[in-house]
């Protein structure tokens, strides 16, 4: 019994210092966070950088979350996240918000992308120009058998509006690149919040008309080789295609910073650009850049 209690009250005296003793140094967390939002179109490329990234780098903690390239860029404006990715550029008006509360935007090319105009494997057709696109998604083109194809209505797909993808097909292929045209997407279009929405529409309707990153489209979808005008050559996008300049549907893609970076992003930064990070741009689909590119 007093071994007991000689027992217990050492305990009590052990605990009683452990917690007296304010002044101990406490340890330190070794871990850096990374945190990376925005573009879907980059988020499987973003996710598969961030776990290679930090398989190498003990301590290293990369958040990855999705949501559209106006989400990520409405972070950066407001200065809480470390990397804004984007599928389309930064707006002028997006750049004076920031600067308004005192962030800077700094601009990255990272990778290239092709947006590949997608139906289903059914559908007869294999090609079609920027302007018979530009005709169906404005509500112009409503069935198929005007450009070739059965007698079937044409069932628009879009990605939504905060889709830096949709932006990018709007000003680029809705509205052929022409600043002053203000050709909206018809109101039937039916609006998706992802890319896998719409491969999995389209995969079920052999009426749809749907348009994704280059990556994202499975095999046992059809993929629309396109011509930038009539009487031009059709044009399928591949890596080469986007390269050359042949293919008239391709864009850069983007990460945003506030500021210069410094420090752990910088680093990071480097990597996204080093061999073996431009290695899983093209495995994904995507194509590489050759360096660093930034205003």
């Amino acid at each position: 019994m007093k071994r007991i209690l000689f027992a217990l009250l050492l305990l009590f005296s052990l605990l009683m210092t452990a917690c007296g003793d304010s002044s101990s140094p406490q340890p330190e967390s070794a871990s850096v966070y990374i945190e990376n939002k925005g573009s879907d179109t980059m988020v499987n490329l973003a996710l598969a950088w961030a776990e290679r990234y930090q398989d190498a780098r003990d301590g290293v903690q990369i958040s990855v979350t999705g949501g559209g390239s106006g989400t990520g860029i409405a972070a950066l404006l407001n200065d809480t996240v470390d990397l804004a990715n984007a599928s389309r550029k930064i707006k002028d008006e997006e750049v004076e918000t920031a600067r308004g509360n005192g962030v800077e935007p700094v601009e990255f090319v990272v990778a290239r992308d092709a947006i590949a105009v997608i139906v289903h494997p059914e559908n007869p057709v294999n090609a079609l120009t920027l302007e018979q696109i530009s005709k169906i998604y404005s509500g112009e083109i409503n069935n198929w058998s005007e450009v070739g194809g059965e007698d079937r209505p044409i069932v628009r797909l879009s990605r939504e509006t905060n889709s830096g993808t949709h932006v990018y097909f709007l000003e680029v292929v809705l509205r052929l690149g022409e600043k002053d045209n203000k050709t909206f997407f018809a109101q039937n279009t039916l609006l998706l919040p992802s890319s896998e929405g719409i491969i999995h529409e389209v995969r079920q309707n052999p009426n749809a008309i749907g348009y994704d990153g280059l990556g994202y489209v499975p095999h046992d979808l059809k993929v629309l080789a396109i011509a930038e005008e009539a009487g031009g050559a059709y044009v399928l996008p591949s890596i080469a295609t986007v390269n050359s300049g042949t293919y008239p549907i391709a864009r850069d893609l983007y990460i945003y910073t506030a500021g210069q970076p410094e420090g752990a992003i910088q680093d990071y930064l480097d990597w996204i650009f080093s061999e073996e990070a431009q290695t899983i741009v093209s495995d994904l689909g995507f194509v590489p850049v050759g360096a660093p590119q930034s205003p």
